[in-house]
């Protein structure tokens, strides 16, 4: 008689996953990086950037208050770290570095500057002054294109992607059904 206790069979599953990295090593200019998504983003931050900085030096007098000081630097940190990045993602930098954790500096980057931008933001749109309410304001919408780039940088953390070039996953499995013998 079979042990109630145990199953009258069991499966064993065996996978193995296996990915193969496919880049482009050379480097070269390549506009089509504009055209996604990130290359979207990261031009509107980089202008985003420049309206906040501009905005804080049209006030005049008022743009060496600490709270003007402190919104230059965020936004001139930001507009030269993104310039950078969007110069290396068009010429390809990216891909011939691809052993670099490029996502997850960016992700680090972007989530940094989110958090960065909303305390500049409030600080100059608490400033009664017109032109420190318009750089809040410019302020406020990096704050939301630098969130919506971490999330993404994120998910494609996640997801496993390379900042740049491809890479393939490939997944077997083997599925093995066993009976085991019976007892006498």
């Amino acid at each position: 008689m079979a042990d109630p206790g145990f199953p009258g069979q069991h499966t064993t599953t065996t996978t193995v996953k296996s990915s193969n990295t496919a880049v482009d090593t050379t480097i070269r200019f390549d506009s089509s990086y504009i055209r996604t998504v990130p290359g979207y983003l990261k031009i509107a931050q980089i202008a985003l950037n420049l309206l906040g900085f501009i905005c804080i030096e049209a006030s005049g007098v008022f743009s060496y208050h600490s709270r003007g000081s402190w919104f230059n630097f965020v936004a001139m940190t930001a507009f030269w770290v993104t310039g950078i990045l969007l110069a290396f993602y068009l010429f390809h930098i990216i891909e011939r570095f691809y052993k670099v954790p490029w996502l997850k500096f960016e992700f680090g980057f972007c989530a940094l500057w989110t958090g960065l931008y909303l305390i500049a933001a409030c600080l100059a749109v608490t400033y009664s002054i017109e032109a420190y309410i318009a750089a809040g304001f410019f302020g406020f919408c990096a704050m939301v294109a630098y969130g919506i780039d971490a999330f993404f940088k994120f998910q494609a953390i996640k997801s496993g992607q390379l900042a740049q070039g491809e890479r393939v996953m490939s997944k077997q499995s083997t599925t093995t059904v066993t009976t085991p013998s019976a007892y006498p």
